[in-house]
């Protein structure tokens, strides 16, 4: 284990620096993101004050905005940049140089992008953490924290984020099938944005949607962490949500396998 962590180390020391290097990109980007959460909360603010009751769906005003904050930190701590990355290497044929290299290609992503987030946990992590549950003081007069709650949702979201990457992985390499994922990519994150839950709740879907949604892997990387983290979820619920999780983290990592070693036979450049 230690000659391992050894071999990995600087790749996560790169992210690091990657993150630090270009803090301008960095800053705009997590500004952009904040911006848009803000948006949302306004637009429940108006949903929830043209309802006649003060809940919706079984989720009240406070209840609305935890779930969209969390819901922000959840998806930029699960986010994943490996199949952008991955397509980028192989149209411009830098993959080559990986590929030669005596250390595992899915790891040496992995270790830059804990790098990435490690920067984004000292800044961004715990400020919102603090935030939500001062904001969720003020609002009920309570302490809502609940310690077991948070560590299975740290859990929880180590997971989602394992997902993400082989998730990312498994669809970066198409490209030595489709030659470039740039259009495709973005349709990607829309929808896996939506089937998330990370925009609607899964709870506001029909019920026989909400029962496909909720089993697929995609409710795995936002919705499930964030309701652990809310107390939705009872202990039936908690156990058999990790345990989904698990099932479709094994089920990316051996599909990510089983596309390398056919794709790597026809790697085709188309530049560099």
């Amino acid at each position: 284990m230690r000659k391992f962590l050894r071999m990995y180390k600087p790749f996560t020391r790169a992210g690091m620096l990657d993150a630090m290097t270009y803090r301008f990109n960095f800053i705009c980007f997590l500004l952009g993101e904040v911006l848009s959460c803000f948006i949302m909360y306004f637009v429940w603010v108006a949903v929830f004050n043209s309802s006649n009751s003060d809940t919706f769906m079984g989720f009240s005003m406070v209840d609305m905005t935890v779930f969209l904050f969390i819901t922000f930190l959840t998806s930029y701590l699960t986010y994943s940049d490996g199949a952008y990355a991955v397509g980028e290497e192989i149209r411009d044929g830098s993959i080559a140089m990986r590929m030669i290299k005596p250390v595992s290609f899915d790891m040496t992503f992995l270790f830059q992008e804990i790098g990435n987030k490690i920067m984004v946990i000292i800044l961004v992590f715990v400020p919102i953490i603090a935030g939500v549950e001062i904001y969720r003081y003020i609002a009920t007069g309570a302490v809502m924290f609940n310690v077991v709650n948070f560590l299975l949702f740290l859990v929880s979201v180590i997971i989602a984020y394992l997902i993400s990457f082989y998730f990312n992985v498994c669809y970066g390499f198409m490209a030595f099938f489709l030659k470039n994922l740039w259009g495709s990519n973005i349709l990607k994150e829309v929808v896996i944005s939506f089937l998330s839950g990370a925009k609607i709740p899964l709870a506001f879907m029909p019920p026989l949607m909400q029962s496909i949604l909720t089993f697929l892997p995609f409710a795995s990387l936002s919705y499930t962490p964030v309701m652990i983290y809310m107390g939705m979820y009872d202990t039936t619920a908690i156990l058999w949500s990790l345990a989904l999780q698990i099932f479709w983290l094994f089920a990316f990592w051996g599909g990510s396998k089983l596309i390398w070693n056919a794709a790597t036979k026809r790697l085709c450049v188309q530049g560099g």
